[in-house]
């Protein structure tokens, strides 16, 4: 069983590395090993974030 694997960017300037992220944090937040920079892993397109909904 293999699991499929985001790839991102670390948004962070000075940083920039590339992140492999397993799919099922979608939604999460990861923190980049290389500069401690939190980051939120993006929802596939076309579904809605439950927060945004409430307000």
């Amino acid at each position: 069983m293999s699991e499929k694997i985001l790839r991102m960017m670390c948004p962070n300037l000075t940083c920039r590395k590339v992140l492999s992220v397993p799919e099922v944090a979608r939604g999460k937040t990861v923190r980049c090993k290389q500069c401690g920079t939190n980051i939120r892993v993006p929802q596939p397109k076309g579904t809605e974030d439950p927060q945004s909904a409430n307000n």
